[in-house]
């Protein structure tokens, strides 16, 4: 489903690679969460179709079951009458509502399989959406703050360079890039594992109220 893939590529987007990647971060951070919007209310729809799609099968199985069973009871009382013809017509007509309703069993368990998997990508891509917004502001921020550090450090970079002891400035600038190069490293080495160890907690907890949750229904 064309639905489902539009979701999936949305979902396993990376909203900082996309950032840094962009020419225009704080237009790309809104357009993305306006897509996940958009694709939200399709999968929304989509679901509530499926589901009244699921109903509709359901209740056509539940038809062709009452009208299998009805024609039983008509050969029964044929054969109580000594009509055997018309308890196999019967019969018969009684075998053609049940392979009816067995076909439509079988297209509600295929139905349900796929409201399941709209549920789950409509979980997923809510989950994603508040990602997002939780961070659009804090990735702005952050692409402001480097964008004047920047063109900071540009306009200070123009002076050294009509200033006397203009090798002596340069030298000075490419250490202190260095040590910022390697602080930055360093930081982005904690926040992963940070986020690797915050991972882990997660799936922690989420395993810890899966099994209280068995707990409580068994």
């Amino acid at each position: 489903m064309a639905l489902l893939e539009r979701v999936s590529t949305l979902i396993r987007a990376n909203l900082n690679d996309l950032v840094d990647k962009a020419e225009d971060p704080e237009k790309l951070i809104k357009q993305v969460i306006l897509d996940m919007q958009n694709q939200l209310l399709q999968v929304k729809t989509q679901v509530a179709i499926a589901l009244a799609d699921q109903h509709l099968l359901e209740k056509k199985q539940q038809e062709n079951e009452a009208a299998a069973a009805d024609w039983v009871r008509r050969a029964e009382l044929a054969v109580d009458k000594k009509h055997d013809d018309l308890a196999r017509a019967a019969l018969e007509r009684s075998m053609s509502y049940k392979q009816m309703a067995e076909s439509f069993a079988q297209q509600v368990a295929d139905q349900k399989l796929q409201v399941e998997s709209l549920k789950a990508a409509l979980l997923k891509l809510e989950q994603k959406l508040v990602e997002a917004q939780a961070k659009s502001d804090l990735l702005i921020a952050q692409h402001r703050r480097s964008r004047a550090a920047s063109k900071a450090s540009d306009a200070s970079a123009a002076l050294r360079m009509n200033a006397r002891g203009q090798t002596f400035d340069r030298m000075k600038q490419k250490v202190a890039r260095a040590e910022a190069v390697s602080q930055a490293s360093s930081e982005l080495a904690a926040d992963t594992v940070d986020d690797k160890f915050a991972l882990l907690e997660k799936e922690q907890e989420i395993d810890r109220m899966l099994a209280e949750l068995k707990a409580r229904r068994s």
